[in-house]
């Protein structure tokens, strides 16, 4: 098996990638010295990447995207080095290196979000051999062209793999020649299959317009298998009927699958056979789902009835201190009408979170309790308590993400007010950072890493003005 060469020229010092096959063969050199590092655990942070990625060259910047809300890592950063023969080093030498017991993933960074978002040359395969890691992945597909990313899912609690990977190849050419080659061949020990990957919503999409598998469920015990399958007959073609048995007793268990081959015919036998006697009792026929699918359903189904029957009447009440128990809630609220439960949820260690429900027995009970109870201060507390209609989670997300999104609209009209409309920064020495800024928060510095003191080599591979006097000049930026 043939891999790709890399070949430099003093006249052009960016390297050209070539392959065996001619597939893929050159490629543009990227834009900036800048590096996608995924597959992080959401407990790394920039100071630990620094010490890794700082051993192969000066690095200009680094950030760990983040939550907006929560600023919990996403389990992504891009680190940024001031040249571009150091970032090619890092992507060779650390690629699929262990951090924090997790193989990371390094690519360069993809400024043209088409890229992503199309998925144009990114291939799936499934039922991988156990044991092939990234490295064997990526030494198989190398051939047909250049690699821009490769992934093979692994359990997180075990760190075994799933038995699935994604390859995205530069160009569409590279994947199908992959998908030809390799679709339903051996690699390793297994036969795996190989074709285009289709994001997960296309995936839903493409499921609801072409399912063929029907749940049923409540079938008599005394049903055989000839008259199930005939049953379902009627409507189509069917290939693999099967009423589930106890595999000791041979007994029924009460539920099957039907199989048919066309997804017309599944529609309709869902929806005629869906509340049919059979025999002494009502079958439930319906789409067959995954176990996953199916209790993301059954929870929404129960979050949304349990919300439609205590909308308006059920209040949610935050700022309560631990001086005040339930008992307490419940004689304050009492007094605007019949309160028919309150509660106020515990941690671990049995203290009280903060906030609590009250549930009224009517509207207009809980909207007097609003109006009168919001800003309130009970006996032995500090804070004002915030009372208000209990929500679905959701809608509250939906309503801080915009009051989030507002709050940002301001800082950046601020910012263009007082520094101009291109937000202008000052830096102290009139020295301007040069090289691609993708990010102007949380750069780490070696002064900022607690706990450790660089030592002259360090201080030697950092430029003299753009690396320490930049970042202190956009920390004079309001609201940076």
């Amino acid at each position: 098996m043939s891999t790709p060469t890399q070949t430099t020229s003093p006249s052009n010092p960016t390297p050209t990638t070539t392959s065996s096959t001619g597939a893929n063969p050159t490629v543009k050199p990227p834009p900036s010295a800048s590096l996608y590092v995924g597959d992080l655990s959401v407990d790394v942070t920039e100071a630990m990447l620094f010490e890794i990625f700082n051993n192969v060259g000066p690095v200009h910047s680094i950030r760990v995207c983040r939550d907006t809300l929560t600023r919990r890592s996403l389990g992504y950063a891009y680190v940024n080095f001031h040249n571009i023969h150091d970032a090619e080093r890092a992507l060779d030498s650390l690629n699929t290196t262990h951090i924090m017991h997790r193989p990371c993933r390094i690519m360069w960074s993809q400024r043209d979000p088409s890229v992503r978002k199309t998925g144009v040359g990114n291939i799936f395969i499934k039922n991988l051999d156990p044991a092939l890691g990234f490295k064997d992945l990526y030494d198989h597909f190398s051939e047909f062209g250049n690699i821009l990313s490769c992934k093979v899912a692994l359990n997180e609690a075990t760190g075994q793999s799933k038995g699935y990977g994604f390859v995205h190849f530069e160009t569409e050419a590279s994947a199908k020649a992959a998908i030809e080659k390799c679709n339903n061949k051996k690699i390793g020990s297994k036969e795996v299959f190989v074709g285009p990957f289709i994001p997960k919503k296309q995936r839903v999409q493409h499921m609801e317009k072409s399912w063929t598998n029907v749940y049923v469920k409540d079938i008599d015990p005394e049903v055989t298998d000839e008259e199930f399958q005939k049953l379902f007959e009627q409507f189509g073609p069917v290939n693999s009927p099967l009423i589930k048995r106890n595999e000791k007793t041979g007994l029924s268990e009460g539920y099957g699958f039907v199989n048919f081959l066309k997804h017309e015919d599944a529609k309709v036998a869902a929806e005629k056979l869906n509340g049919y006697k059979l025999r002494n009792k009502q079958i439930i026929c319906c789409r067959a789902q995954k176990k996953s699918e199916r209790e993301a359903k059954l929870k929404r189904d129960w979050e949304q009835q349990k919300f439609n029957k205590y909308h308006n009447i059920n209040l949610y009440v935050k700022h309560i201190e631990d001086e005040v128990d339930e008992e307490t809630l419940r004689r304050e609220f009492s007094q605007f009408g019949e309160v028919k439960s309150c509660k106020i949820p515990q941690d671990e260690k049995g203290f009280s979170k903060g906030f609590g429900f009250i549930c009224f027995s009517s509207p207009d009970e809980a909207q007097r309790a609003i109006k009168e109870m919001n800003s309130k201060i009970l006996p032995g507390q500090k804070k004002p308590l915030f009372v208000a209609l209990h929500e679905l989670k959701e809608i509250r997300r939906q309503k801080l993400s915009h009051r989030h999104n507002m709050s940002m609209t301001k800082n950046i009209r601020g910012v263009q007010q007082m520094y101009g409309p291109q937000g202008q920064v000052f830096y102290p020495n009139g020295s301007v950072p040069q090289g691609p800024f993708l990010y102007p928060q949380q750069v780490i510095t070696p002064i900022q890493r607690q706990g450790w003191v660089p030592g002259p080599q360090q201080f030697q591979s950092m430029p003299p003005n753009n690396y320490m006097t930049g970042m202190m000049g956009r920390s004079a930026v309001p609201g940076g």
